[in-house]
């Protein structure tokens, strides 16, 4: 049951992941469309301006799975260094209580204010309604549950070993 959890786990943050890269490279691309088409055309499309923010903040929300997953969310690496190994596991406990706590405001809030954000529009693209930048926050909170938990039951110390 553990490793089909973690399998999964794998998968849904691997996907969250290629779509925040995705998500960049859009951003990037719509950038440069911006330059080129301000300084070189002089014909400034304002909508990318909101389609890069747009894609940015998806960005952020579907990268934070990963950064759960290897732990560098909620940092606590003084205390478990100095933590004998059985206040460690428990030290995880909390850290892990603690961000799922987190990741449930972020649901819930989150979608309350996608929802009521339904009745605006984004400035320079009025057709589409801020309901969609906005869901990225129950999206990214939903998204970060598998992570929470996968780095509870398999937890990653990179940083630690890494650290001077």
């Amino acid at each position: 049951m553990k490793d089909l959890f973690l399998r999964a786990e794998r998968y849904s943050t691997a996907t969250a992941m290629a779509c925040a890269c995705a998500m960049l490279a859009l951003a990037a691309s719509l950038g440069m469309f911006q330059i080129l088409m301000r300084f070189v055309f002089e014909e400034p499309a304002e909508w990318t301006e909101v389609l890069i923010r747009f894609s940015l903040i998806w960005m952020v929300f579907l990268a934070i799975p990963m950064a759960f997953r290897h732990g560098a969310m909620v940092s606590v690496d003084v205390l478990y260094r100095w933590s004998p190994p059985p206040l460690r596991r428990l030290l995880d406990w909390v850290v892990c209580l603690a961000a799922l706590s987190l990741c449930a405001v972020l649901i819930w809030w989150g979608f309350d204010y996608a929802r009521r954000g339904s009745v605006q529009s984004m400035a320079g693209l009025e057709s589409m309604s801020m309901f969609w930048a906005y869901l990225a926050l129950p999206v990214g909170g939903l998204l970060s549950l598998p992570g929470i938990i996968g780095n509870l039951l398999q937890p990653r110390r990179e940083e630690l070993e890494t650290a001077q």
